[in-house]
């Protein structure tokens, strides 16, 4: 059986600024764009969380929730210099390290011999050592796979360090609710309620025949989670699926012409990138569009290379779904099967605006 530890920072890129700021600690501070220019929180400290603050917040709603709120813009260079001393303690704990964003990781500990193979210990000095190297706290958890160790790095946040043992599984999944299940989403969760189940427990005592005829392909997987199965390995490279570019505008784009108007822009900015990396072989072209209302859609098509007029016929078929204003263009590709044994790094890319 695996020893799987999921790390996780607490809040991230505010912990950075308050790390080098420590004026910052005791005030609601939140990370992202500014309200001028519709921008969201990435995310925000705990003081801040009391008021109702989350990741992906309108900024101008998280102002009106705390008019005091100490807003910065993110600094993502300094946060993947954090980021990579805080890898490479991982490292030095097990080459096994699957990282998933600037902030969290999964590592593979099974075959670990450091701390008479201690899981639990190794969490220990884990959070230790990134503490004393790189004043960042973080959320670990210890249990037999990946799905269970994200939840538990999850369970006693901040500052957490939550096990899991085999010999705990059963009874620790049978009380979970549904919607801590991975891919368990409002409307899944909605759906699992109206069918009365609200618990692992209730989710087990269910057919398996039953669950896939209410979920399709995910009914076979939130069967599996249920019963503490998720045989994912710790995959030490990651793989890019697709390579895209987008912008929040300050201004709603009115009509469809303005819309061709800013595509162009959009277009550039995905060749420079497909170029840092290599103009890797192209299966698809996708459009994405935001409308006013937040409502999204995304329309693509097949590719064997980035064909630009190809972007505007896709943005006249997603345009026509809504038919508003935008307030976000994004254009991008995803890569061809054959090309996805391209690694490319974590690090790579810009950000998204």
């Amino acid at each position: 059986m695996r020893k799987i530890l999921h790390a996780d920072c607490d809040c991230f890129y505010a912990a950075v600024e308050m790390r080098d700021n420590p004026g910052l600690r005791d005030l609601p501070l939140a990370i992202g764009g500014s309200a001028d220019k519709r921008g969201v929180i990435a995310t925000c400290n705990y003081p801040a969380r009391r008021y109702g603050i989350h990741s992906a917040m309108p900024t101008a709603r998280a102002l009106r929730l705390c008019p005091e709120l100490k807003l910065l813009a993110p600094d993502f260079d300094r946060y993947r210099r954090v980021s990579h001393d805080i890898q490479a303690v991982f490292h030095e704990l097990t080459p096994l390290v699957e990282p998933l964003s600037l902030d969290e990781a999964y590592l593979d500990v099974s075959e670990v011999t450091r701390f008479q193979g201690s899981a639990t210990w190794m969490a220990h000095w884990l959070k230790q050592e990134v503490l004393a190297r790189t004043g960042i706290v973080v959320s670990v958890g210890v249990a037999p796979n990946k799905f269970l160790a994200k939840i538990a790095s999850d369970w006693d946040k901040p500052d957490g360090l939550f096990v899991i043992p085999p010999t705990q599984m059963a009874s620790f999944i049978e009380g979970l609710a549904v919607n801590k299940l991975h891919g368990v989403g409002p409307a899944t969760a909605a759906k699992l309620e109206g069918l009365g189940i609200a618990t692992c427990a209730e989710l087990r005592a269910r057919p398996l025949e039953q669950l896939i005829d209410a979920f399709g392909k995910f009914g076979q997987r939130l069967h599996e989670l249920a019963h503490g199965i998720d045989d994912r390995p710790v995959n030490v490279t990651r793989e890019r699926k697709s390579v895209s570019v987008e912008t929040t505008y300050d201004s709603d784009l009115p009509d469809l012409a303005q819309c061709h108007q800013a595509l162009a822009p959009l277009i550039a900015r995905l060749d420079e990138r497909l170029a840092r990396h290599g103009n890797p072989d192209i299966g698809k072209q996708f459009v994405k569009v935001r409308f006013h209302d937040f409502t999204s859609t995304t329309q693509e098509t097949g590719a064997r290379g980035v064909i630009h007029a190809r972007f505007h016929e896709l943005l006249e078929s997603a345009w026509q779904r809504g038919g508003r204003p935008v307030r976000l263009l994004g254009v991008g590709v995803r890569l061809a099967p054959e090309a996805e044994h391209r690694q490319l790094s974590l690090f790579d890319g810009e950000q998204p605006t």
